[in-house]
């Protein structure tokens, strides 16, 4: 029975993958139905169950070839250089679909008694010459968009250009131009703090925040500079203001509790309510634990103190002055340190409480200290804020 069973799974899930590469070269997907088939004949192309598959195979590939020999024809007639990348990545298709069946050769059609056919072609010459084309109008193309100063211009040129390194590697000097595309193309932002608060800022904080190189905010498409470099046109301005800094008085709060607790105490003989030993069956006298309470009274002492920062982040464009967007950045930064001492017994105290008799009183941070330690806040939502929201929408 299970055999059977599992006969039944499988010639339904191959009448399933028949249907559907059947489905697909109905709709037009001819290479998705060659996909298909080849995967099937991939392992056992001489069964009896993958025929379907190999007349599928023949069918998809003569009309997948037909139509891309067609809509050749009809780019070439067409003329416009626009359509050379598509002539080019036809050919290539062509070739590709070619290599993809040619290791299952020969594919026999048993009831016909006859290997499949597929008229393969060379279309080496094709590639080669659809491929320089190509290369050359991708290279006078971009040289053109070069010549303009606009930075989305110089970033299709550079694309432009990429693609054509891929398909030929080394042609002419198309690296120089990257190079000079990929500069053309960069937004330059100079990021910098001000201070409108009456306290001083630490040197060590405003370097943590603007050390952009450990940050990992610059992109292919911008560059983030802490400080002006000469011979850079900037195209926009991130202003981090500090507009207030909050710090509370160093605070000592003290807290007296008292806990109690039993604990056990050797042991007694067991009595009842009338005050007699009760003794076992053996005679024996019964032993129960005794138990007494202690008490502990704890000092307890809390330091505290807190520094809050609030800024706002600018985006300006350099060139017109012009307010871009504007985010609120805010910080808080907490130290509380607390030790406790006691009279009496401490094991009256949870033992997880002990941590805090081996506390002492320690020096609280200066106000600078308490600031630079927001630092680490205020790098992390500064990051955030520049990684989501573009210099460019």
């Amino acid at each position: 029975m299970k055999k059977i069973t599992l006969l039944f799974l499988v010639f339904a899930l191959a009448s399933c993958g028949v249907k559907q590469t059947t489905n697909m070269l109905t709709s037009g997907d001819y290479d998705g139905a060659i996909d298909n088939a080849v995967n099937s004949l991939r392992s056992n192309k001489d069964k009896k169950g993958k025929q379907d598959y190999i007349y599928l195979l023949e069918e998809a590939f003569a009309k997948a070839k037909e139509r891309d020999l067609r809509d050749i024809q009809f780019l070439a007639k067409d003329a416009n250089p626009r359509n050379l990348e598509r002539i080019y990545t036809t050919y290539v298709q062509l070739n590709n679909r070619q290599e993809k069946i040619r290791p299952l050769l020969p594919l026999r059609l048993m009831k016909e008694n006859r290997n499949a056919i597929f008229p393969f072609d060379d279309y080496t010459d094709q590639i080669v010459n659809s491929k320089n084309a190509l290369s050359k109008y991708l290279y006078d193309n971009a040289k053109a968009l070069l010549l303009t100063k606009d930075k989305m211009t110089s970033r299709r040129a550079y694309d432009d250009l990429f693609y054509l390194d891929q398909i030929n590697p080394g042609f002419k000097d198309v690296r120089k131009l990257m190079d000079e595309a990929q500069l053309k193309g960069t937004d330059f932002v100079n990021v910098y703090m001000r201070n409108e608060t009456n306290m001083v800022i630490p040197i060590r904080l405003q370097n943590d925040l603007l050390d952009f190189s450990t940050n990992g905010l610059n992109d292919k498409w911008t560059v983030y500079h802490s400080s002006k470099q000469k011979g850079v046109n900037y195209d926009f301005e991130i202003v981090v203001n500090f507009r207030q800094i909050n710090i509370s008085p160093e605070q000592v709060k003290e807290k007296q509790f008292i806990k109690e607790k039993q604990i056990k105490d050797g042991v007694k003989n067991l009595t009842d309510s009338r005050g007699n030993v009760v003794k076992d069956s053996l005679g024996n006298v019964i032993k129960v634990d005794k138990f007494k309470t202690i008490k502990v009274d704890i000092y307890e002492f809390t330091q505290f103190k807190a520094a809050q920062v609030t800024a706002k982040v600018d985006y300006i464009d350099y060139k017109s002055g012009q307010l871009l967007q504007t985010f609120p950045l805010t910080s808080e930064f907490i130290f509380e340190n607390i030790y406790s001492t006691y009279r009496g017994d401490r094991r009256a105290a949870d033992e997880s409480y002990y941590t805090y008799f081996n506390q002492k009183a320690v020096p609280f941070p200066s106000n600078e200290q308490m600031i630079y330690d927001t630092g680490e806040d205020l790098k992390v939502k500064l990051k955030n804020i520049i990684s989501r929201n573009s210099i460019r929408r």
